[in-house]
């Protein structure tokens, strides 16, 4: 599956890095993982970390799937607001998903801080409303937050114009977010686990699965056996290439990056992430280097080449928006790249195991615009379920919910 066009930055940013060893013989463990990607590369580092004995296991090199292509925002705000999810799931339910992200901004940190090259950096995140008409929902949507302790502060245009220059009738602003190179953190902790004696393996991919009440057996395109007491299948929107039923919706996404800008001319953006009420919405950040990236323009393109002829195109619109934004700004493109994600009827990941696979087989479907949030509660939720644990998003996150 072909999942991204264009060039996505972070690759371009650091290099490629040198492919690992192959597979010389089969394997025996307690949790492969397929997929080295920011999902896979968390789970197997939070299991490793436990004493589980970990296999990884990717088909392309490690982090050049949909990780390569992300925005990297990390935000602790869901694609469904939290009133919305509220009315779908009860209010106990959905204020226990986003107080669980909010805590997830402080478990990547803590994963991130003795990495280098990642680029972790703390952030806030403004949240403003895209019309006025957007104002009175999303002021039912703060009080919702403050309701339930989430640190939210409400802006008037007034306060957005002098803070950031530019102008919106309104926003919530929040302290928990952070922004990363997720592409460099997959790589920098399949890494570290290989060299700590973990199993990870890039251009393996797995052609065939079985599992028993025992085990799971995987067979690799290369012809090697890979037994596993348990397997997690973080391989992304691919995942769904494991189910007859599909689980969700993939669509498009696009993003751009300028050209650096001269320090200091976006004081305010350099530690915060911009987003909108609009759906599809549009959204800002900057990177290390002083550069813009904006990203956005999403539709429900599912086809790589129909996709390709589009880049080109959405890179103009996301650059004549930011350009309206913020007139004042010399910004030029740099690269300008176009990637699939996958959104649920509810905005949530699906984490855990379905009836069609039994309980050995477990999905890390970090799902919307905040997978690498939901791939941190993933890899906690997973390793309970591997330790048969209770965990309290087990059931919001599972394939049975409502």
């Amino acid at each position: 599956m072909d999942l991204k066009s264009g060039y996505p930055f972070w690759a371009i940013r650091g290099g490629l890095a040198a492919p690992l060893p192959p597979i010389a013989s089969d394997i025996d463990c307690d949790v492969a993982v397929v997929g080295g990607g920011i999902t896979g590369a968390l789970i197997a580092d939070e299991l490793a970390a436990h004493g589980h004995a970990v296999a990884v296991l990717e088909k392309r090199d490690i982090g050049w799937g949909s990780t390569s292509a992300s925005t990297a925002l990390l935000q602790y705000e869901i694609d469904t607001h939290l009133v919305d999810l509220a009315r779908r799931h009860g209010e106990d339910q959905a204020a226990l998903a986003y107080r669980a992200c909010v805590e997830a901004i402080g478990w990547l940190r803590e994963r991130a801080a003795p990495l280098a090259g990642v680029a972790f950096r703390p952030c806030r995140s403004l949240y403003y409303a895209s019309r006025r008409r957007h104002v009175r929902d999303l002021r039912e949507e703060f009080a919702a937050r403050a309701r339930h302790g989430i640190d939210v502060e409400w802006w008037d245009a007034r306060s957005i114009e002098d803070a950031y220059g530019f102008s919106a009738p309104a926003a919530i602003l929040s302290r928990q977010a952070a922004q990363v190179d997720p592409y460099r953190m997959a790589q920098a902790l399949l890494r570290r686990l290989q060299r700590g004696g973990a199993v990870v393996h890039d251009h393996e991919e797995v052609e065939a699965m079985q599992a028993t009440s025992r085990r799971v057996l995987l067979r690799t395109a290369s012809g090697f056996q890979v037994r596993a007491g348990h397997v997690v299948l973080a391989c992304g929107y691919e995942g769904q290439r494991w189910l007859r039923r599909r689980v969700a919706r993939n669509r498009s996404s696009y993003a751009l990056v300028s050209d650096p800008l001269p320090p200091g001319a976006l004081p305010a953006l350099a530690d915060s992430l911009l987003w909108e009420t609009a759906r599809p919405y549009l959204y800002l950040r900057t990177t290390p280097d002083h550069r813009l990236l904006v990203g956005g323009e999403d539709d429900a393109v599912d086809i790589p080449a129909r996709r390709d002829a589009r880049v080109a195109g959405k890179a103009a619109k996301l650059l004549e928006r930011a350009r309206k934004m913020f007139p004042q700004l010399p910004l030029r493109p740099a690269f300008a790249w176009g990637g699939t994600f996958a959104e649920t009827r509810d905005g949530l990941p699906w984490f855990g195991a379905h009836p069609q696979w039994g309980p050995r087989v477990l999905f890390a479907m970090a799902y919307g615009g905040n997978g690498i949030t939901y791939s941190a509660l993933g890899a906690d939720l997973l390793r309970a379920v591997v330790e048969r644990r209770r965990h309290p998003l087990r059931a919001l996150f599972a394939f049975e919910r409502g």
